[in-house]
């Protein structure tokens, strides 16, 4: 096999050109039919690139979701919420990570929570990330 300088295989070998077909002297015939079977294995290599994609991916999941512990909230049931480093209540090193605690008066779809100070005043947004 011819190798360039750079170490990659010329294009020309891998698909060939015209001028490579007729110095190998095919037939018509025959370059249609090999060049269906040159499609059909990049067919083939594309497929199996989706399944090893799919099958990385399911792995990743798993082990992601692994740590995961799924949590049902009802109404009544109380709740911190998390300060995150991008957040206003953020202050410095030494602050505190959680808020609250909460009380959850309603469970949206999707497990969204409308949340409510302990003194009863319910929060106008739904939040999404409460322990």
């Amino acid at each position: 096999m011819v190798r360039t300088s750079t170490g990659e295989t010329p294009t020309e070998v891998e698909i060939p050109s015209l001028r490579i077909i007729q110095e190998a002297e095919l037939s018509d015939a025959e370059w249609v039919q090999s060049r269906y079977e040159q499609l059909a294995l990049i067919d083939g290599k594309r497929m199996s690139v989706v399944c090893l994609g799919q099958l990385y991916q399911n792995r990743m999941a798993r082990a992601f979701n692994k740590r995961i512990r799924p949590r049902q909230f009802t109404p009544g049931h109380l709740v911190l919420k998390r300060i995150f480093p991008h957040q206003d209540e953020a202050k410095g090193k030494f602050s505190p990570n959680w808020q609250g605690p909460y009380m959850v008066p309603r469970v949206l779809i999707g497990e969204a929570l409308i949340l409510a100070e302990m003194d009863g005043e319910i929060w106008p947004k739904p939040i999404n990330d409460a322990v």
